[in-house]
């Protein structure tokens, strides 16, 4: 193994040591004494070293036991054996004596810190091992290998969200999956349904032809089949369309403002669902017959029920969404109009023009779009004998399929791309390939056969290769390479434009679409937004959704003046422990689709894990600072002991970038307060804690006056039993209190595959240390 190289800077100060920290991001550490950090380096756990090691022992200040007030401040370099053996903690904090006594070696406890101790990196082997082997989700992975691992040392009290899971990631409306997962599994439909509509208004639709980009993140795949995301969302959003009408109203008074969507697609129905949830009166605007846009017009029935859309509809309608179809803005009303007319529009207006070839002969070939607009209007005329569509995407497939619907008697499909690339869902392209459509991957349009004025055909070329090696799309094409397909009619599915009619000069942008923010929706007009295919391009529906809803956020600030109650896309993760599902794991095979009855539907629920890690708090202070009600000073702020310690990627603290901890302030404690710290371990020495367990108890007249008791290495932050605290107040503590406290201190505990041991022991401490013989 190659010697690491790194600068040591020895740090005088605080502000100087920040500095450097600051400076350097993610190349600078913090040395406090202790040897977690040269166990870290010298085990390469992880890929990227240090360059500069930043020393703060030799700050004056930060090693002193000290008297405050009628408490004790400790600095963070202060040696843990030093702090076991000092006068005023064996004195007045036995129960710090204690813990710190029980860490490690006494060698150890002769270099560790009370820093180094609270702040030291997590201890489970799958994050300490090499090179990030595991993909750990605490080393900015995906997945937590300990839950379906050796899990024997984990946590029993559920896992930390420490980052959003991945199927959510994966999701453009960062619906919180695992969350909805969870309440199904519990029974509970409204709960799991609230949270859906929280990020995605339209499940029923979604259900059925969403991408659903969260199943190929599902950590399931790892060991069979993904969860069957889309069907329990389906079901979900079926429930939410016959029961749900009371989850989808107003919240609060109405605001008085209005806001005018022009578009009645996917981005306009998201935008209006949550700005009417705000209070705001809405009207939808679109140029079509029927409300929908792309999904009530291109989608065949096969795939998005026509129905479904409509009672979509009458849903927002109930809701108070006023609809105004057969309205086309920029014809006879103006985009000038509306703005006059309401506080704030939204433009949703969709892809609807077709894209073309740019090749000679290119009038003579028919839209693909138009077949599908036109076999949903009830036209029911075979588009030609022999069809060739062109186009590797869901649109192409749908266009080729309609058109055997229809009465072709051939079809196939030519596309640039080879299977593996086609944007084209693979169970639709399998579908497409059942029903006889022919699939032509890897060949591109060269010129159109034509045989006395119309189509015979077309001349292709092969298709090297797609995108460059930026993965931008610049196909490599070798015309040497030719075939010549005949067919009657050769319909073109590779796109489609943005018609901006109803934008006008002053809202273009490039290629053609509207110019809005990103993440704002925001356009050059006051108060007027933008989202959708008309902006990007032709998306994805959730990604259409995903734009409906960041527009509804901005237009609700706009119009409110304050931060928007809308949720935002990607809110980040909660701080909770949630409950690892690990009966899951083993379950690899998915429900067949479509999930149509209850029984399969809550089958399918309970295959999600609950992604999350199970790594454990492993300090032995941290039991013992929370019992005390102690306050952790850092060179920012002073945070109470409970919530300093939390699961981070790369940490166990609420640290933030350059902050370091000076010391903590122990809280005087009366002299009826019964401390203790116990800990089982397989060795008396070096050994972390398998459990840890630190209880402060102020019995009174034979009473419990208060009562704090706090687990350690049971989950990944340190856990208070508040059901048996607040059961212990006011009664006597005798063997029969301590034995109900200690049950109820594992109530809630559920283990893994290999750790229900814990629960015993977890029992077994608290019972020893409220029975502690006080002197």
């Amino acid at each position: 193994m190659a010697l690491m190289k790194f600068d040591h800077v020895p740090a005088a100060t605080l502000e100087g040591a920040a500095s450097v920290v600051l400076g350097h991001g993610a190349g600078a550490v913090l040395k406090a004494g202790g040897t977690d950090l040269l166990g870290i380096l010298k085990d390469g756990v992880h890929r990227e070293h240090p360059g500069i090691v930043v020393d703060i022992m030799g700050i004056p200040g930060l090693d002193a036991i000290r008297t405050r007030g009628r408490g004790l401040a400790i600095g963070s370099t202060v040696r843990l054996d030093a702090l076991a053996r000092a006068p005023a903690v064996l004195d007045r904090y036995p129960i710090l004596a204690e813990a710190a006594r029980s860490v490690a070696s006494p060698q150890i406890r002769n270099m560790a810190t009370l820093g180094g101790n609270i702040c030291q990196e997590p201890r489970c082997w799958y994050y300490r091992c090499p090179d990030d082997a595991f993909h750990c989700l605490r080393k900015g992975g995906t997945r937590c290998a300990a839950v379906a691992g050796d899990n024997r040392y984990h946590s029993i009290f559920g896992a930390a969200r420490v980052a959003s899971p991945p199927c959510s990631a994966g999701c453009p409306a960062h619906v919180d999956i695992p969350a909805y997962m969870g309440l199904v599994r519990k029974g509970d439909i409204p709960g799991a349904a609230r949270i859906v509509l929280e990020h995605n208004p339209m499940p029923a639709i979604t259900g059925r032809v969403c991408p659903h980009r969260c199943e190929r993140e599902c950590n399931q795949r790892e060991a069979g089949e993904a969860v069957s995301i889309r069907e329990v969302e389906r079901f979900l959003g079926d429930w939410i369309l016959e029961q749900g009408d009371g989850l989808a109203m107003p919240r609060g008074r109405r605001s008085g403002r209005s806001v005018a969507v022009v578009g009645a697609g996917p981005a306009g129905l998201s935008a209006a669902f949550y700005l009417r949830t705000s209070g705001h009166d809405v009207v939808v605007i679109d140029r079509m017959p029927e409300a929908g846009g792309m999904l009530a017009w291109s989608i065949p029935a096969s795939r998005l029920p026509a129905d479904v859309v409509r009672r979509h509809v009458r849903m927002l309608e109930r809701m108070g969404i006023r609809f105004e179809l057969g309205v086309e803005i920029g014809a006879g009303r103006k985009l000038a109009a509306l703005r006059r007319e309401h506080d704030a529009v939204f433009l949703a207006t969709g892809a609807w023009r077709q894209r073309g070839l740019g090749i000679a002969g290119e009038e003579l070939l028919g839209s693909g779009l138009d077949l599908l607009v036109g076999a949903r209007r009830g036209e029911r005329r075979a588009p030609g004998r022999k069809v060739l569509v062109i186009g590797g995407g869901n649109v192409a497939v749908d266009v080729a399929i309609t058109a055997l619907e229809l009465g072709a008697r051939e079809v196939t499909m030519a596309c640039l791309e080879s299977r593996d690339e086609m944007p084209a869902f693979p169970e639709e392209v399998e579908h497409a390939m059942r029903e006889g459509v022919r699939i032509m991957t890897s060949w591109g349009p060269l010129a159109v056969a034509e045989k006395g004025g119309r189509v015979a055909g077309m001349d292709l070329q092969r298709c090297i290769s797609v995108f460059d090696a930026r993965g931008r799309f610049r196909p490599v094409l070798d015309d040497r390479v030719r075939r010549r397909v005949r067919a009657d009619r050769v319909l073109l599915a590779i796109g489609q434009a943005p018609d901006l009619a109803c934008a006008g000069a002053a809202l273009k942008g490039d290629g053609g679409r509207i110019a809005a923010g990103a993440e704002t929706m925001a356009t050059r007009l006051r108060g007027v937004y933008a989202g959708g295919d008309a902006v990007t391009g032709p998306a994805s529906i959730v990604e259409a959704v995903a734009a409906g809803r960041r527009a509804a956020r901005s237009i609700d600030s706009f119009l409110t003046g304050k931060a928007s109650s809308i949720p935002a896309v990607g809110s980040g993760p909660p701080g909770d422990l949630i409950e690892v599902n690990s009966a899951a794991v083993g379950r690899t095979r998915r429900a067949a689709a479509p999930v149509i009855d209850l029984d399969a539907f809550e089958s399918e629920a309970h295959r999600c894990i609950n992604c999350g890690c199970v790594a454990v708090s492993s300090s032995d202070l941290a039991p013992a600072l929370i019992a005390l009600g102690a306050r952790v000073r850092t060179s920012l702020r002073t945070i109470p002991a409970e919530e300093f310690f939390a699961a981070r990627p790369g940490r166990t603290t609420v640290l933030g970038p350059g902050e370091i901890v000076t010391g903590v302030d122990v809280p005087a404690q009366p002299a009826t307060v019964r401390q203790s710290y116990l800990k089982f371990r397989m060795r008396s020495s070096i050994d972390f804690p398998i459990v840890g367990v630190a209880t402060a108890v102020d019995v009174r007249r034979g009473r419990v006056a208060r009562a704090r008791i706090v687990l350690g290495a049971v989950a990944p932050v340190p856990v208070r039993a508040r059901g048996a605290e607040e059961w212990l107040v006011g009664r006597r503590l005798d063997r029969a209190a301590a034995e109900t406290a200690a049950s109820l201190a594992v109530s809630a505990a559920v283990p893994l595959a290999r750790n229900g041991y814990k629960r015993q022991i977890v029992r077994t401490l608290v019972l020893r240390s409220l029975m502690k013989d006080p002197a």
